[in-house]
């Protein structure tokens, strides 16, 4: 489905896939362009996000973008730093990512998921003024949430590999609890 039949002009983003008291908040760059043209998160192929959710043990199954609606019912959300479709993330300047950090912390404050995962590490530098920052979990919270800082799984994204991605999700879920423990 294209962008105008999805009642969407090209480059304003996606809407979020949020709900309240979600255990984990995924907060992506940007959406990519193959993301912006389908109306989808994570849409282009070789993101691996989707192969990610399910190795952490977050879904039954690696899920297709297209079934992300089911997301929230898993207890798990999707949202961005910056709403701006981009090829590329290097794209985004400086401001767009410190605004983009002030809209995360507004919707931490109002949505109270137990952990927001910010994937990408110079983006969150960038977007919280935090040079030093490294992947995990960091010290500081938005609003009452715990925040943890995971590489951006962009398939062009060659310093993490799958095996170690795969372990920081398994202790980010590990961290997040199942549904049934919320």
């Amino acid at each position: 489905m294209n962008d105008l039949a999805q009642g969407r002009e090209v480059g304003l983003g996606l809407p979020d896939l949020v709900g309240r008291d979600l255990r984990v908040l995924f907060c992506g760059i940007n959406p990519g362009q193959r993301s912006g043209e389908l109306g989808l998160h994570f849409a282009r192929a070789g993101n691996r996000f989707w192969k990610l959710l399910h190795a952490g043990g977050f879904t039954d199954h690696v899920l297709a973008p297209s079934e992300q609606s089911i997301l929230p019912a898993l207890g798990i959300g999707i949202t961005n730093l910056v709403d701006r479709v981009t090829v590329a993330a290097s794209e985004l300047d400086r401001a767009e990512l410190r605004a983009g950090g002030h809209r995360l912390e507004k919707k931490a404050r109002d949505l109270r998921p137990h952990i927001v995962a910010v994937l990408g590490l110079g983006a969150y530098r960038t977007a919280f003024g935090r040079p030093a920052a490294e992947i995990g979990e960091q010290k500081e919270r938005l609003a009452a949430s715990r925040v943890w800082l995971l590489p951006n799984p962009s398939g062009l994204q060659a310093r993490y590999q799958m095996p170690e991605m795969t372990a920081l999700y398994q202790t980010l879920h590990g961290a997040a609890g199942t549904p049934d423990q919320g």
